[in-house]
C-alpha cells in the first residue's frame, strides 16, 4: 500500500478554484446564452417553500440572527429523528469542515483523506499545519482498507466523502462496517454526505446508526446546497454526539448561519414535493447522459450523485476550454488528480441536450484538427 504525505502549512495550500460563474464566461467570450454544469447546482432552482420563507424574513434583515439557530436545530432533529444536541449548523459544509479542523488539529496531528476527493479537507488541514496523508483511489472509489493501514498514534481525523466528489462512487455499508470495527477510538471519522439524498442504492450505509448507537468517533456532514437548491445561502449541518460537537461550537464564528439561511432551512425540510422532483429529474438526466456517453464511446463512472465523471482523455482540458467558447461550463478534474476526466453536473433536460450537442461537435472539431 502506498500513500502520499505532503508538505505542511500555508505554503502547501492550493487555493480552491470553483466552477467559472456564468457572468465571467459571458464577459470573457462575449456570450449571452451560457449554461453552467460545473458546480453540481440544482437545475430546478431552490425549494419554493424556502424561497417564500426567506422573502417573509426580509423585514427582519436588520437584526442579527439567532446565534444558536434554535428553530433550525429543532426542525433538523425532528426530520432526522435525533436529539437537537446531536446537531450543529454552519456556513455550508465547508464552514463545518473548517470548524472541525480548527477544533481538533494542531502541528502534531495527522489527517487522512483520499487523493481524489473534495479539496477543502486538504486546505484546512494545511491551515492548521497538520500532516496530510492522501490515499489513492481503488477503482475510482475510496480505499477504506488503505486508510486503516495509514492510521498512526497521531491521526486525529479521517474524511470519508461518500458519495465521493468528483467520482460519484460510494463505499458500501459492508465496507463502512468493517472499517468502523477497526478504527481506533482516538480517530474521528467524518462522513461527508453532501449528496446523501440523491443516493439510491441498497448498499449505501446508514451512517446515522453509528450516532444512534453512541459512537464517539463519528461525525456526519450534510448540506442544503444540492437537493434543496440553496447553495447561494451556504447552509450545512453536522451530526455527532454532543461532546464531539462541543469543540466545533466553541470555535465557530458568531452568527455563522445567517437569518435567511435559518428560515430557508426550516422551510426546505418540509418541501417533500421539491425533493422528490429533484431526485426524479436527476435520475432521468443521469440515464440520458449515460446513453449519450455510450453512443460517443466515452467511458464514464456510474454516479450516485447529481454529476457524472466522464473520461475524455489527454484532450480533456482542451475540450473544457472549447466548450466554454460555446457557452457550456463544465468542471475539469486536474485539481482532483484526474486530468483525463471532466465532471458534468446533471442539468435540466434542455441543458443536458445542449451539453451533449456541444460536446459532440467539439470532439468532431478536434478530430478534424488532428487529421489535417
Amino acid at each position: 500500500m502506498t500513500h502520499v504525505r505532503q508538505q505542511r502549512g500555508l505554503n502547501a495550500i492550493k487555493a480552491y478554484v470553483p466552477g467559472k460563474p456564468i457572468d465571467e464566461v459571458q464577459r470573457e467570450y462575449g456570450l449571452k446564452d451560457v449554461i453552467k454544469l460545473a458546480s453540481n447546482e440544482n437545475p430546478l432552482g431552490a425549494s419554493p417553500k424556502a424561497l417564500a420563507a426567506m422573502k417573509k424574513s426580509l423585514s427582519r434583515i436588520n437584526s442579527y440572527p439567532d446565534g444558536q439557530s434554535h428553530n433550525l436545530l429543532e426542525a433538523l432533529a425532528e426530520h432526522l429523528r435525533i436529539r437537537p444536541e446531536q446537531l450543529t449548523v454552519g456556513n455550508g459544509a465547508d464552514g463545518l469542515i473548517m470548524q472541525t479542523c480548527l477544533a481538533y488539529l494542531d502541528e502534531e496531528s495527522e489527517v487522512i483523506v483520499s487523493q481524489s476527493s473534495f479539496p477543502v479537507y486538504d486546505i484546512y488541514t494545511h491551515v492548521m499545519r497538520a500532516a496530510l496523508t492522501k490515499i489513492p483511489l481503488r477503482n475510482l472509489s475510496l480505499d477504506l482498507e488503505a486508510m486503516l493501514q495509514a492510521i498512526s498514534d497521531k491521526t486525529k481525523l479521517i474524511f470519508v466523502c461518500n458519495p465521493n466528489n468528483p467520482t460519484g462512487t460510494i463505499v458500501t455499508a459492508a465496507e463502512v462496517g468493517a472499517f468502523m470495527n477497526k478504527v481506533p477510538k482516538h480517530v474521528l471519522v467524518i462522513y461527508d454526505e453532501a449528496y446523501y439524498e440523491l443516493v439510491d442504492s441498497p448498499d449505501y450505509p446508514d451512517s446515522l446508526r453509528y450516532i444512534r448507537e453512541g459512537y464517539t468517533n463519528t461525525m456526519i456532514m450534510r448540506t442544503f446546497s444540492k437537493i434543496y437548491g440553496l447553495a447561494g445561502i451556504r447552509l450545512g449541518y453536522a451530526i455527532a454526539e454532543p461532546e464531539i460537537l462541543a469543540p466545533l461550537n466553541r470555535v465557530k464564528e458568531p452568527f455563522s448561519v445567517n437569518l435567511l439561511a435559518q428560515a430557508a432551512g426550516v422551510a426546505a425540510l418540509k418541501d417533500k414535493a421539491f425533493l422528490e422532483k429533484t431526485v426524479a429529474t436527476n435520475h432521468a438526466g443521469r440515464i440520458y447522459l449515460y446513453g449519450e456517453f455510450e453512443r460517443l464511446r466515452l467511458p464514464y463512472v456510474k454516479s450516485h450523485t447529481n454529476f457524472v465523471l466522464v473520461k475524455i482523455g489527454p484532450q480533456a482540458t482542451a475540450v473544457q476550454e472549447m466548450l466554454l467558447k460555446k457557452g457550456v461550463i463544465v468542471r475539469p478534474c486536474t485539481g482532483y488528480d484526474l486530468p483525463l476526466f471532466l465532471r458534468i453536473t446533471v442539468g435540466s433536460k434542455t441543458q443536458n441536450v445542449r451539453f451533449i450537442e456541444a460536446l459532440e461537435s467539439t470532439l468532431q472539431d478536434l478530430e478534424r484538427l488532428h487529421s489535417d
